[in-house]
């Protein structure tokens, strides 16, 4: 199994449902009027689902998805280290770029229940080093 994944043969379920999760919540961000300016946005040490513009403003999203409720659901998955991760990546996307005002939003998928937090978290809790 794992030397599929290794060739990049096919993807297993997991990566195909979360590729779906972020599709849908694209879809649905810019239903909502916002536009998907990057998917996976990488760095080392941590990555963002989705960079989006809101106006002015730079939208940082993370997609999470849970087929169950076990253990919290989706919004539980949005740890304070998987947060740091994601603003880490962010400091690095916002590099060298002109000052934005910039948030952190989730799309939160529990079953085929959708939710989108606005401003789910924010940096000022994590400095540079902390």
């Amino acid at each position: 199994m794992w030397l599929r994944r290794v060739i990049g043969a096919k993807p297993d379920n997991t990566t195909a449902r979360g590729r779906e999760a972020e599709s849908q919540a694209a879809r649905y961000l810019e239903s909502q009027g916002l536009r998907v300016l990057e998917r996976n946005f990488r760095v080392r040490g941590g990555e963002i689902d989705l960079i989006c513009r809101d106006g002015a403003t730079l939208v940082f999203v993370e997609v999470r998805q849970r087929t169950r409720g076990d253990f919290g659901g989706a919004a539980a998955s949005v740890t304070a280290a998987k947060q740091r991760r994601i603003i880490l990546a962010a400091r690095h996307y916002l590099a060298g770029r002109p000052d934005s005002p910039c948030r952190f939003d989730c799309i939160l998928q529990d079953g085929e229940r959708l939710e989108w937090l606005r401003d789910a978290f924010t940096a000022d809790r994590y400095r540079s080093g902390n």
